[in-house]
């Protein structure tokens, strides 16, 4: 199950919507994730009261549409198949809510067992 955070400058509901369901289709396809196991927080920024910095560092071009997506998940993936996520998160990003994939900035954070509580103040992956 993992745990989603994609902030975007310059936009609206649908199209913080339609990233998630991009990101979130990427991780069934790409990571077999259960299609249930959606747990997301969407930011828009609208570059007045809220903002993103970005630059073009390592030589891709970024502006106003970028978006940033933050992926926290137990480990156990390969290098391969964490390539293939953000490939496809990309290619549904620019199908869904029509992002460039040179805007799309994927991180993914990996733990333990022991860092997830899913509610009621219990560890529930320690008693899987």
């Amino acid at each position: 199950m993992p745990f989603v955070r994609i902030d975007a400058l310059t936009t609206d509901g649908d199209r913080l919507d339609a990233l998630g369901r991009a990101v979130h289709e990427a991780l069934v396809e790409t990571l077999g994730i259960p299609p249930a196991d959606r747990f997301q927080v969407l930011t828009g920024h609208d570059g007045t009261r809220g903002m993103l910095g970005h630059g073009d560092c390592p030589g891709v071009h970024r502006d106003e549409g970028i978006v940033f997506v933050a992926i926290t998940m137990r480990s156990g993936r390969t290098p391969a198949q964490k390539q293939a996520l953000y490939r496809r998160i990309a290619e549904l990003a620019h199908a869904c809510a029509g992002t460039e994939p040179r805007n799309v900035f994927v991180t993914v954070t990996e733990n333990a067992p022991a860092d997830w509580s899913l509610g009621n103040g219990v560890a529930q992956y320690l008693a899987l």
